[in-house]
């Protein structure tokens, strides 16, 4: 039951959260009762971390776009930043249909 674990840190990571303001997201991490520290993140489709503040291209309902993980009402949540996702695509002319002779 991996997911259902995440669902409890998350669970966890937001009423612990409650009191909390944060002022960047640099801080990532609350202090829980006794002490314990108590991570915040966001989570990809693949369940890899991701944590405050790193963009990573997101595909949604067949669309894609740019989306940011941050903290809102002291939850991790993805927010969208622009359409579209940044592609390492060629962006050079087409190759020619001939190729010089050699």
């Amino acid at each position: 039951m991996k997911h259902a674990s995440g669902l409890v840190r998350f669970a966890a990571c937001a009423a612990l959260a409650g009191g909390a303001a944060f002022a960047s997201f640099a801080r990532a991490d609350v202090t829980g009762p006794g002490g314990k520290t108590i991570d915040c993140y966001c989570t990809d489709t693949q369940g890899g971390r991701i944590e405050l503040g790193e963009t990573i291209c997101l595909q949604v309902d067949g669309r894609m776009f740019m989306a940011q993980c941050q903290m809102s009402l002291n939850v991790p949540m993805w927010r969208k930043i622009e359409d579209g996702c940044l592609s390492a695509a060629n962006r050079f002319s087409p190759r020619p249909q001939t190729l010089p002779r050699l």
